[in-house]
């Protein structure tokens, strides 16, 4: 593909969004908020668009996605030819129309979607296209998704809502429902004993791979090696890039996100 497309990453989070574009230096970063005028009291209020990775607020999340793409204008004012966006592996199919409508609406373009597990394990490097499984956990500020992804798709998943974390991560209740999830999904997997998908283990992203805590308890309960991806909170947007790079994979990926 030629480098002179102009073509868009947007990971939509429940705490940040981030973009990046195939010319852009640096991931654009942003606060997944906006503020707007209260209809009835005048006053203004912050609006949260994204709940649990999904479009909560439709008119508040056109202004979050206006704003993702103005931050990438910086690097490259050129038209957008294609927006690869992610979604959870939990979101129904009224979600995703919802985050391909809103997208659509402000780009302008072809846009398509691919669940953000599969994005991450991109973003840092795993074979997704293996016959033998890779496992998968991606903890988000609003939803926790345990995959295990084998031949271009999310062959088996879990998926735990939770309403908010603090400063330092889950709070102590999520954090044992996140691994309990993951470890009950282990369980059922027909190929978890296969020598090397013990040895590559559970891989991390997104904002929580950064709790030690979760880390810890991961190790202690799967009896598997747990490792957090490099600057985990970016594997999603890095691997949607990757993808918008390789179309022959995206291709595949994005068949399973529609």
């Amino acid at each position: 593909m030629s480098p002179a497309r102009r073509l868009m990453a947007l990971d939509l989070g429940t705490a940040r969004t981030r973009s990046l574009t195939v010319c852009g230096p640096t991931i654009a970063d942003r606060p997944s908020s906006i503020v707007r005028r209260s209809s009835t009291s005048g006053e203004r209020d912050v609006v949260r668009p994204i709940r649990h990775g999904m479009v909560a607020d439709p008119d508040a999340c056109l202004r979050l996605v206006r704003m993702a793409v103005r931050d990438t204008l910086h690097y490259d004012p050129r038209p957008l030819e294609q927006v690869l966006a992610g979604v959870p592996v939990a979101a129904s199919p009224s979600d995703r129309r919802a985050v391909r409508a809103a997208v659509a609406e402000i780009v302008g373009c072809e846009v398509r979607l691919v669940e953000e597990p599969l994005a991450a394990a991109v973003g840092v490097g795993l074979d997704v296209i293996d016959p033998r499984p890779c496992l998968l956990l991606d903890v988000g500020a609003g939803i926790a998704e345990a995959v295990a992804i084998k031949r271009g798709a999310v062959t088996d998943a879990v998926a735990l809502q939770f309403s908010a974390t603090t400063s330092v991560g889950l709070v102590a209740y999520a954090l044992e429902n996140v691994v309990d999830m993951t470890a009950g999904l282990l369980r059922r997997l027909p190929d978890v004993s296969c020598p090397a998908t013990r040895a590559r283990g559970v891989v991390v992203t997104g904002g929580g791979a950064h709790q030690e805590l979760l880390l810890r308890r991961l190790r202690a309960t799967l009896r598997l090696p747990v490792s957090a991806a490099p600057q985990p909170q970016h594997a999603t947007v890095r691997g949607l890039m990757r993808l918008c790079l390789r179309p022959a994979l995206a291709a595949g990926l994005t068949s399973t996100a529609r």
